[in-house]
Formats: structure tokens, sequence, C-alpha cells
């Protein structure tokens, strides 16, 4: 059985499985206990959880209601360790964290693997920790769940929308798409660009850029999938580093959406 590593364990979040599990219940037990819609997608950002954590932390609070019934989460995240053009899947078996292993869907990935612009990389997967910490959320918050794990580089909409809507199932099946927002502009113009992007995000727009959000080709993808059309979109939360644990000079911008 083939398994893919935890490559930045102790870089972006805790490397020992009782700190990383303390620290994360920490997060979500920061999230107030107001009701939220039940969600068939997320957006949700991956920077270090001292950063982005208390962000991510409120759309993943929205799952505890689905806790029992999602059995399949679809993994949609950019690529910044090596140049990519189209989606990029794993040949392994399992991903795994301090927290324990998370096995892959293979029949959905088999399902998907032939389709346009996407092909099979460890090498885009093997470093990537744009779908890696997203992982230890997941495993807290749900029960049981098998993954599908996509990478997404330079690749056209309408591409990346057809293979969501191929792996989008019923009730048992969560999208999360992993992205931030901007990224090292000074606190105050960060701000602005944030909130347009957020707007734009709420209006379901498909032409968002890489300065607007370094995960655009994945949600451009989302906003043009016939299953997201579909869906209404709402901000959770929306915060930059300068915020959190960073200072204000050259921040990056999270924010966490819900579609339901």
């Amino acid at each position: 059985m083939s398994i893919r590593k935890a490559a930045v364990a102790g870089l972006f979040y805790e490397g020992d499985p009782a700190a990383l599990q303390q620290h994360i219940s920490e997060l979500m037990s920061g999230v107030s206990s107001k009701k939220t819609p039940i969600p068939e997608a997320l957006i949700v950002p991956h920077a270090g959880y001292i950063y982005s954590g208390p962000t991510a932390a409120r759309a993943y609070h929205c799952l505890e209601s689905r806790r029992d019934e999602v059995r399949r989460v679809v993994l949609f995240g950019p690529a910044h360790r090596v140049y990519l053009e189209g989606m990029a899947l794993p040949s392994v078996d399992r991903f795994e964290t301090p927290l324990g292993e998370v096995p892959l869907d293979r029949e959905a990935i088999e399902r998907i693997v032939d389709m346009v612009d996407v092909s099979v990389s460890d090498q885009a997967h093997r470093d990537e920790h744009s779908l890696e910490v997203q992982l230890p959320f997941l495993q807290t918050v749900l029960k049981q769940f098998s993954l599908v794990p996509v990478v997404v580089g330079k690749c056209d909409a309408a591409s990346v929308a057809a293979v969501m809507d191929a792996l989008w199932g019923g009730r048992d099946t969560l999208v999360v798409v992993s992205t931030d927002l901007s990224h090292f502009l000074p606190y105050a113009d960060a701000r602005q660009v944030d909130a347009k992007t957020c707007d734009r995000i709420l209006a379901k727009s498909g032409s968002l850029s890489g300065e607007e959000a370094c995960g655009a080709y994945a949600l451009n993808g989302l906003m043009r999938s016939q299953h997201a059309r579909a869906l209404d979109v709402e901000l959770l939360d929306a915060c930059n580093s300068g915020d959190t644990a960073g200072g204000r000079d050259r921040v990056v911008g999270y924010g966490a959406f819900l579609l339901h």
C-alpha cells in the first residue's frame, strides 16, 4: 500500500499528534455556535494554522451536523511547488497526517483520470501544502471519509468544472476548494482588494485572477460547475495575516465561504 507522507507537519501545523489535536480543538471552540445552512461545498484558506486557522475553523465548524453523513471529500487546491498545466491526481492509496491515514477513493479517481486536462503526478502532490493542511481539520470534524485530492494548475475553468460535476455526489459527498486571497500587499490595500474579491465570489464570478486568489483556477471551475450554479454562496469569515499572527507591511488574505 502506497502512502503520501505529510510534507508540512511541523511547519504549517504541529507535527505532534496531541499538540495538533489540541490546537484544532482550540480553533474550533473559538467559533461561535451560530446555526448555518448545511454545506455542499466549502472554500477554505490554507496557510499555517497560526495565520489562517481561525478562518478555516469557521468553515469546518459548519460540518459538525454532517459528521456522520459525509463519507467522501473531493478536495481541490492550487499548485505551489511545481509548475502544472491541468489537474494532477496522485497514484498512491492513502494520504498521511500526524492524526492518521486517509484512504483515497481510487474508484472515483479512476473515473476522472482520463478526462480533459487530468493527469497523474505524484510530484505535484509530494510537497503541496494547499491540500494537506485541510486534512487534520477534516479528520477531526468527520467520523470517517475517503479523499479525492486534485491539485489544480493552469487550467481552463470548463475542464475543472467538468471534473467537479463528475465527482459531485449526494449527501455523502463534500467539495472543498482550498485557496488564500491576496498576497503580500500592505494591510489596508489587502483589505480593499480582498473585500472586492469576496464580493466577486459571492456573485459566483468565474473569472478570478491569481492576484485575487491563489486558487483562482479551482475557484473559477467551482463557480462554473453545474452543481455550484444552483447553490447560494455565503461568506463566513474574512481577515488577513495582519489580524492573526503577522505584521501588517505584507499580508496574506483569507476567506471562508459556504455553498448551500
